[in-house]
C-alpha cells in the first residue's frame, strides 16, 4: 500500500490527530506529525524493506510474484485502516495514534491484484478468517523539531505488517508453465559432503564466550562433527586469520562471534566463494553475505534494564517534582548489539528523562558518550570514577546506574566502592557472570538480564544440523538485521532478568550454576 493511500484512509476517518482545542502551536506540530508519519510508512513499505513481510517460500513460479514488496502491497491495499485514538502532547514532545487494522479476504485480494477470478492462477489460498481485526498504536517523539517513531513502536508495526502476510499461504498455480515444483529457499539441496565445523569465538578473557566456545564445542561432538574451536584474544587480524585457516581447512560451517562487525566482511566473502555457510553467533557481521543469525532479541534487553529501573523507583507513581539521578554505561561502539541494548533502553527511558523524572548529572546521555570501548571493566570503572568524581562528591545521591552488560556493571561496582559514599544505587547489567550474581546476592548489583546462553547454543547446534542433513532451516525473524548487505535470516531468542529474588530458581535449580559456585 502506498503511503499516502494510508494516509487518505487515515484522514477519510475523521480521526487523523484531532484538533479541538489545539493551540496554533499544537496544530503545527500535529501537522508535522502526520508528515512524519506519512514519510514512516512510505520508508516502511518501500522496496527491500517491503519485500522481506513475505516469506520466502510465499514466492510461486510466476515472475510477478518474485516481487514480494508487490504482493505485500497488494494485501495491505485490501485492508483497511481506521484511527481509533489519537493524541499529540507538544509539552512533553509526545504523541501517539492508535491503528485499527482490519484484514481482507481471498476475494478481495484477488479482485485487486489481478482483477479477475483468483483461482485461475492459484490452487488455493488459506488465510486468517475475514474481518478480523489488529489494534496497533505507534508513538512519536518530537527530537530536534522532528517527529520520530520510536523503536519499540516501529518494531511492533513491522511485526504487524509481517504477522498479516505470514497468514496467508500461496500455492503456485502450474497450468501455465512447469511443473517442477518451486524451490524453498529456507532449504539447503546439497547435504554438507564433510562435518567439519569451525568455531571463532572472540576472546577467553570474558566468562561468556569461554562458556560458549565450549559448550558449542561440546555439543557439536557429540553430534558427530569434528569441530574446530578457536579465540582470537580480542583481535581482529588473530580472528581473520584464524577463519581464513579454518575455511582452508575444509570447515563447511563456520560459527562466528565478531570482534567488531565491520572487519570480516572479505573473510566471509571468501568462505562463501568455497561453498562454506556462515552463521552469526550473537554478534551480526556487517556488510557480507551472512546466512544464519542466532542471537537474542538484543532490543529486549535494554527494554527489561530500563523496565526494572523504572519499576524499582516507582517512577510511575512519583509525586510532583520528584527528580531521580541516573548514569549510563553502554557497551562496545563497535558492537551492533551494543547499540540495541541502548536503544531499548532509553526508548523506555527518555520520557521520564524529557519530564525531569529523572537527571543525568553528567550530561553524558547519547551513545558516543556514553559507550566502552571492548566491553572493558578497566575503562567503564575509570570512566565511572570521573563522574563521581566531578558530579557526585558533595552528597549527591545516585539512584540508578544503566550498564548494559556485567563487564561494565563491575567496573561501575568498583568505582562506587572506592569513590561513593551515597545510598548504592540500582545497577543493571547482563550475562549474570559469576562476579556479577555474586554482587546481585551481596546487594551490589540489582538485577542482570539472563540470556540463557545454553538456548543459544542449542539453537545453534539444531541449526547446523539441519544444515548437515539437507532440512528446512528454522529461523523466526527476517526484517529486524539489515547488515549492509541484506537482510539476515535470523532466531531470536528471549532473554529474561534475574534478581536476588529469583536467582537460585533461574540459576541454581536449572542447572547453569551450582550453589557453592556463588559462594
Amino acid at each position: 500500500m502506498k503511503a499516502s493511500k494510508v494516509i487518505a484512509a487515515f484522514m477519510a476517518a475523521g480521526l487523523f490527530l484531532t484538533s479541538t482545542g489545539c493551540t496554533s502551536s499544537k496544530a503545527k506540530q500535529k501537522a508535522a506529525m502526520e508528515d512524519a508519519l506519512d514519510s514512516y510508512v512510505s520508508k516502511v513499505l518501500a522496496g527491500k524493506d517491503a519485500s522481506k513481510y513475505v516469506d520466502a517460500k510465499e514466492e510461486t513460479a510466476f515472475t510477478f510474484f518474485n516481487e514480494r514488496a508487490e504482493i505485500l502491497s497488494t494485501v495491505l491495499d485490501c485492508s483497511k485502516f481506521e484511527i481509533t485514538e489519537s493524541e499529540v502532547d507538544v509539552k512533553y514532545k509526545e504523541g501517539t495514534v492508535t491503528i485499527e487494522l482490519k484484514y481482507p479476504d481471498a476475494e478481495e485480494i484477488s479482485e485487486s491484484y489481478f482483477d479477475i477470478e483468483f483461482d485461475e492462477y492459484l490452487d488455493e489460498i488459506r488465510e486468517v478468517k475475514p474481518n478480523k481485526t489488529k489494534k496497533i498504536t505507534i508513538d512519536f517523539v518530537l527530537k530536534d523539531d522532528d517527529w520520530l517513531v520510536t523503536k519499540k513502536s516501529d518494531k511492533k508495526f513491522k511485526e504487524t505488517l509481517e504477522s498479516l502476510v505470514a497468514n496467508i499461504e500461496l500455492e503456485p498455480y502450474n497450468g501455465g508453465g512447469s511443473s517442477d515444483p518451486v524451490p524453498d529457499p529456507g532449504v539447503v539441496a546439497d547435504p554438507l559432503a564433510e562435518n567439519k565445523i569451525g568455531i571463532s569465538m572472540p576472546t577467553k578473557d570474558l566468562m561468556r564466550w569461554n562458556s560458549d566456545g565450549n559448550m558449542l564445542k561440546s555439543q557439536l561432538e557429540s553430534q558427530g562433527f569434528n569441530v574446530d574451536l578457536q579465540y582470537a584474544s580480542n583481535d581482529i587480524n588473530t580472528q581473520i586469520s584464524q577463519i581464513e585457516n579454518q575455511i582452508n581447512q575444509g570447515c563447511k560451517v563456520l560459527i562466528i562471534a565478531a570482534i567488531s562487525p565491520e572487519s570480516l566482511s572479505k573473510v566471509v566473502e571468501e568462505a562463501h566463494n568455497k561453498g562454506v555457510t556462515v552463521i552469526c553467533y550473537d554478534r551480526i557481521i556487517m556488510n557480507a553475505q551472512i546466512d544464519y543469525y542466532v542471537t537474542f532479541d538484543n532490543y529486549a534487553v535494554g527494554e527489561l534494564q530500563a523496565e526494572y529501573i523504572v519499576n524499582q523507583l516507582g517512577l510511575d507513581s512519583a509525586p510532583a517534582g520528584t527528580t531521580y539521578n541516573i548514569e549510563i554505561t553502554a557497551g562496545d561502539p563497535s558492537d551492533m548489539n551494543a547499540q540495541f541494548f541502548y536503544s531499548g533502553a532509553m526508548d523506555v527511558l527518555q520520557p521520564y528523562i524529557d519530564r525531569g523524572v529523572l537527571k543525568v548529572q553528567s550530561g553524558q546521555v547519547y551513545f558516543n558518550d556514553v559507550s566502552t570501548d571492548v566491553w572493558s571493566t578497566e575503562k567503564a570503572q575509570v570512566r565511572a570514577e570521573n563522574i563521581i568524581g566531578a558530579f557526585y562528591m558533595d552528597g549527591e545521591t545516585i539512584d540508578a546506574w544503566l550498564c548494559s552488560n556485567d563487564s561494565t556493571a563491575l567496573g561501575v561496582t568498583q568505582a562506587l566502592e572506592t569513590y561513593y559514599k551515597g545510598t548504592y544505587p540500582i545497577i543493571t547489567g547482563q550475562d549474570c557472570d559469576i562476579a556479577n550474581v555474586k554482587n546481585i546476592i551481596n546487594g551490589k548489583q540489582s538485577m542482570s538480564v539472563f540470556k540463557d546462553t545454553r538456548t543459544l547454543v542449542d539453537r545453534t547446534v539444531k541449526m547446523v544440523k539441519q544444515i548437515a542433513e539437507g532440512q528446512t532451516i528454522e529461523i523466526n525473524d527476517t526484517i529486524t538485521f539489515h547488515n549492509g548487505y541484506d537482510y539476515v535470516n535470523s532466531y531470536l531468542c528471549d532473554p529474561i532478568f534475574v534478581d536476588s529474588n529469583n536467582y537460585v530458581e533461574i540459576l541454581i535449580d536449572s542447572g547453569y550454576y551450582t550453589a557453592d559456585m556463588l559462594k
